[in-house]
């Protein structure tokens, strides 16, 4: 991987152990800074669909079709960053895709019709898909010039900067325009990018590597290439992805159908119902500050396993509890399991394939989050609620059964 040989050359020639730096620090900051507001941003823009709705005069249908443009979006993107963080490097495109992402995310509050809605959402999805697996990107040689499993803290600064989102959009909400919030928003992360993104820019232009790649036709892998990036190496991917995917679909799960649930099956009034997400979002943040911990101390497998197992408990208890206080303690159990489960699966997958790594295993998550919602959906339809919630138990079981399978990739990468 290209930025991981560049940073550790500049920082070996600073000091022997990268991780007390200046440099190491102050790009570590700015990478936490990037993963906090694509979550404020992204959370921003979440808040106001409901007025957006309002405004182009569209009905359900309608806009469930536009609001797939963000998906459609993030989804083509993810696949064809991965190429162009390793041609151009991670912070330069993690720079780029920031910028895109703050100008985008004022253009929904102009559209006037659904059709228009999902056009301009799809560049918006397009930007927050490019961000999410440069940064993730970025990250990963991060974590392996630092010698430390930092990337839990990485993925705490999104859940935290979503919730900052949501609720300085929720308390604006009444006072602004859907216009004038988004702008705000706009201004907002290009303010941000434009004092973070030069540290980023700063980094790769000092890390210009002094160690040579392999030669063409030697037959090792260079330090850029994917030369890694073998039959065994994709299959490693795959099944981070795959983990990736278990957690993300209870993230997705939660997040749509997680008041619902409490409301309608348990008839928790409307602030305990709309505790239930908050706790769960909190729980996760909370568990992803404690994750550098939980890895150094467990390594990544026992992290992986247990974290599954306790996800499932406690969504089993979220999903069946007969009261609101133990679903709700049910839910902050589920937040804490699955909090570093995405993260460790993610820079696994870095690992073995570098950006290229991080796109597909990005992919394939953020792909389990948009398949949560419906799959419960119609599952409640079918049986009942609570029985489709314990989807997200089995699946998080599933993630708990791969990671302990996964040992021997975790040190291997085959």
């Amino acid at each position: 991987m290209p930025q991981l040989n560049k940073l550790r050359s500049a920082l070996a020639a600073r000091s022997g152990e990268g991780a007390t730096t200046p440099s190491a620090a102050r790009l570590r900051a700015a990478l936490t800074v990037f993963f906090a507001l694509d979550g404020f941003v992204f959370a921003g823009w979440v808040v106001r669909i409901p007025a957006i709705k309002h405004q182009i005069g569209a009905g359900t249908s309608a806009l469930g079709l536009a609001l797939l443009g963000v998906s459609a979006g993030a989804v083509i993107t993810m696949t064809l960053t991965g190429r162009l963080c390793r041609r151009f490097g991670s912070h330069a495109v993690t720079v780029v895709c920031s910028v895109l992402l703050a100008l985008s995310v004022s253009l929904p509050a102009q559209a006037r019709s659904a059709s228009a809605l999902g056009l301009v959402l799809l560049l918006f999805g397009a930007a927050y898909g490019g961000m999410n697996v440069a940064m993730n990107s970025a990250a990963v040689d991060l974590v392996a010039a630092l010698r430390r499993p930092v990337m839990p803290g990485f993925h705490a600064a999104f859940s935290l900067g979503g919730m900052a989102g949501a609720g300085l959009g929720g308390l604006v909400a009444g006072g602004l325009s859907p216009s004038a919030h988004l702008l705000l928003l706009a201004g907002t992360g290009l303010l941000v990018t434009a004092a973070a993104g030069p540290v980023l820019l700063r980094e790769r232009r000092a890390a210009e590597p002094p160690v040579a790649r392999s030669a063409p036709g030697s037959g090792a892998p260079g330090p850029a290439d994917g030369g890694r990036a073998g039959a065994g190496a994709r299959r490693t991917v795959i099944l981070f992805g795959v983990i990736a995917l278990c957690t993300a679909y209870g993230e997705g799960a939660l997040a749509e159908w997680g008041a619902l649930h409490l409301a309608q099956d348990l008839h928790a009034g409307p602030g305990p119902a709309a505790a239930g997400y908050a706790l769960f979002a909190l729980a996760m943040a909370v568990g992803r500050f404690c994750g550098t911990t939980l890895l150094e101390r467990l390594g990544q497998t026992r992290t992986l396993v247990a974290g599954g197992a306790t996800a499932a408990v406690g969504m089993l208890f979220g999903a069946l509890a007969p009261t609101v206080p133990l679903a709700l303690a049910g839910f902050v159990l589920a937040g804490l399991g699955l909090a570093n489960i995405f993260p460790v699966a993610v820079g696994r997958a870095g690992e073995v394939a570098g950006p290229s790594g991080v796109a597909t295993a990005s992919t394939l998550g953020y792909g389990g989050m948009l398949l949560g919602p419906p799959v419960i959906g119609f599952l409640a339809d079918w049986f009942s609620l609570p029985l489709a919630l314990t989807t997200v138990t089995l699946l998080a079981a599933v993630a708990a059964v791969l990671g302990h399978g996964a040992r021997h990739a975790a040190h291997t990468g085959g």
